[in-house]
C-alpha cells in the first residue's frame, strides 16, 4: 500500500511511519518504525520534523484529525526541556549501538581473514597430497590444532557467515566447511580436544578421493547419470588408496573416508553398514557433509537455503543420520542459520549473518534499509531488541534492490570466532 504524507500533529501511537530524513539525522534506530508512545511523538516534533509518511497497511490505528493551529503548540514550552533530555539519551544509545556495530564489523573482518588463511593452508595441503604426502599430513595436523585451540578457548563461540571469494575451489570450501560444522557438533557432544582434532582432521580429508574423479562429473550442473553416479561413489575407495600412501595418516581419518556415506538404516555406501557398525566420528562427519551438500548442489534447482536444508534433514533424514548429531547441528545453527534471509516482526527484511552458541534463538541480522549505505547497514542483535523472526524468505523472491543490498551468498561458508 502507498505511504501517505501527514503532518506530525496527526501522529499517535500505533502508526507505522517513515521519517523524511537520513539515518544519521535522528536518534531512532530505524527510519521506519511503529510509534510506541507519546514520548516518541514529542521527540519527532522536537527534532523539527514537520511531516512524516505513514504506511496504513502496517499501522494499528488511523492518524488524528487535523487540529486547529492554536491547539498545536499550547504545551510546547512545558515539554521542550524534558524532550531534549530524552532525545540526548536516545542519541547516546544510538551512538553506543554504532560503536558496538563497528566493533562487531571489526571482529567479522578479523574472522574472515582467519578463514581465508585457513582456506589458503587447506589449498596448500591439497596441492602437496600427491607429491609430498607426509608434509601435507603434518601441515593439516597443524592447521587442525590451530583451529581447535581457537574453538575451545571460549564458551561463547559465534558462527559467522563467510564471504567466500572463489566459486571454483569446491573441494577446499566444502572440506573446510564440513570440518567447521563437524567440529561444532563434536564440541556440542562434549568431546575432548584430541577427539575434536580427530574429527577435524578426518573432515578435511573425507573427500580427498575426489581428486581422482573427473571434473566434468564433480561440477556437472545437471543430474548425474547412473554410470556417473557410480563413478563418483568410488571417491571413498580412491580416498583410502591415497591415505594408504601416507604413513602417518590417522586410522580414524581412514575410517571416516571409508564410511562418511554410510547410513544408519543400511542404505548408504560402499558397504551398507548399519547403526553402530558405523564409526562415531564418521556419523558426525556424515551429518555435516549432508548439510553442506544440500546447500551447494551443482544442480541449481536442488540447492537449498540453510533454513530449508536444516528442516529437510530434520524432517526427512532421521532414519539416515544419527538423531543426536542432527539435533545438535540444529541446536548450534539455530532455527534460522547464518545465510538465511528472514522477515522480521517489524516488517523489515534481513540476512542472518551470525549465531552465538550461547544465545541461538537470537541471531545477528543485517537489516535492509535503503536510507542507510550498504556498508553501514544496521546489524541487529535480536537478543537486545523487541523484534522477532517471522519466517524465512527464498532469495529469489526478493526484489532486485533488496537482493543486491543484502547480497545473499551463492556459497554458504562458515567460520567461528570466540567473544572477548
Amino acid at each position: 500500500m502507498t505511504s501517505i504524507k501527514i503532518t506530525v500533529d496527526r501522529l499517535q501511537p500505533g502508526l507505522h511511519i517513515r521519517l523524511p530524513c537520513k539515518w544519521n539525522e535522528h536518534p531512532f534506530l530505524f527510519n521506519s518504525f511503529k510509534i510506541k508512545d507519546e514520548d516518541q511523538i514529542r521527540m519527532i516534533r522536537h527534532l523539527g520534523i514537520k511531516h512524516v509518511f505513514i504506511n496504513p497497511g502496517q499501522s494499528d490505528t488511523q492518524p488524528l484529525p487535523v487540529q486547529e493551529e492554536s491547539d498545536k503548540n499550547k504545551d510546547k514550552e512545558e515539554v521542550d526541556q524534558e524532550v531534549d533530555l530524552e532525545t540526548q539519551k536516545l542519541w547516546q544509545e544510538k551512538q553506543d549501538r554504532i560503536e558496538k556495530l563497528s566493533a562487531y564489523r571489526r571482529r567479522v573482518i578479523s574472522c574472515e581473514k582467519e578463514f581465508e588463511r585457513s582456506l589458503s593452508r587447506m589449498r596448500a595441503v591439497m596441492n602437496k597430497i600427491r607429491n609430498r604426502p607426509e608434509q601435507a599430513a603434518e601441515e593439516a595436523a597443524q592447521l587442525v590444532s590451530d583451529i581447535v585451540d581457537n574453538l575451545l578457548s571460549d564458551d561463547n563461540v559465534t558462527l559467522h557467515l563467510m564471504n567466500g571469494k572463489s566459486e571454483f575451489e569446491d573441494i577446499y570450501f566444502h572440506s573446510l566447511n564440513v570440518s567447521v560444522i563437524a567440529m561444532m557438533v563434536a564440541k556440542a557432544k562434549m568431546m575432548d580436544a584430541e577427539q575434536i582434532k580427530e574429527v577435524a582432521f578426518a573432515s578435511l580429508f573425507h573427500d580427498i578421493g575426489k581428486v581422482k574423479v573427473p571434473t566434468a562429473i564433480l561440477r556437472k550442473p545437471t543430474a548425474l547419470t547412473e554410470p556417473e553416479s557410480n563413478y563418483l561413489k568410488l571417491h571413498t575407495k580412491y580416498g583410502l588408496e591415497i591415505a594408504a600412501n601416507i604413513e602417518e595418516f590417522p586410522e580414524s581419518a581412514r575410517t571416516v573416508i571409508a564410511q562418511h556415506h554410510e547410513h544408519i538404516d543400511g542404505s548408504g555406501y560402499p558397504d551398507g553398514l548399519k547403526g553402530d557398525e558405523i564409526n562415531e566420528l564418521a556419523q558426525i562427519v556424515a551429518v555435516a557433509n549432508a548439510y553442506d551438500n544440500l546447500c551447494h548442489s551443482n544442480v541449481v534447482s536442488e540447492q537449498k537455503i540453510p533454513y530449508v536444508a536444516l528442516s529437510y534433514l530434520y524432517k526427512s533424514c532421521k532414519h539416515i543420520y544419527n538423531n543426536e548429531n542432527l539435533s545438535l547441528l540444529i541446536k548450534f545453527m539455530g532455527i534460522y542459520p547464518p545465510g538465511t534471509v528472514v522477515q522480521l516482526s517489524n516488517e523489515m527484511v534481513g540476512l542472518v549473518i551470525s549465531v552465538n552458541a550461547a544465545n541461538i534463538l537470537y541471531p545477528n541480522v543485517l537489516i535492509y534499509d535503503p536510507s542507510v549505505p550498504r556498508t553501514q547497514a544496521p546489524i541487529i542483535d535480536l537478543a537486545e531488541k523487541d523484534i522477532k523472526i517471522i519466517n524465512a524468505i527464498l532469495p529469489c523472491k526478493l526484489p532486485d534492490k533488496v537482493r543486491e543490498y543484502l547480497n545473499p551468498r551463492s556459497r554458504i561458508s562458515y567460520f567461528f570466532d570466540t567473544d572477548d
